[in-house]
């Protein structure tokens, strides 16, 4: 499978609280943490919907 890499970049705060779920669950719990993640349809689906708070790069 493909992976990407997921760096927030811009804060959470005062932003809704699913969005901030969203980070928490991509794991992802301060600024300018980063993951790698496999990007399977789901966790897609998870970056969408925060894509501007993030940076993605495919590896």
């Amino acid at each position: 499978m493909k992976k990407i890499k997921i760096t927030q970049v811009k804060s959470a705060i005062d932003r809704p609280a699913d969005q901030k779920q969203t980070l928490v669950a991509l794991g992802l719990k301060k600024l300018n943490a980063s993951r790698e993640v496999v990007a399977t349809p789901q966790i897609l689906g998870m970056v969408r919907k925060v894509e501007h708070l993030l940076k993605v790069e495919e590896i």
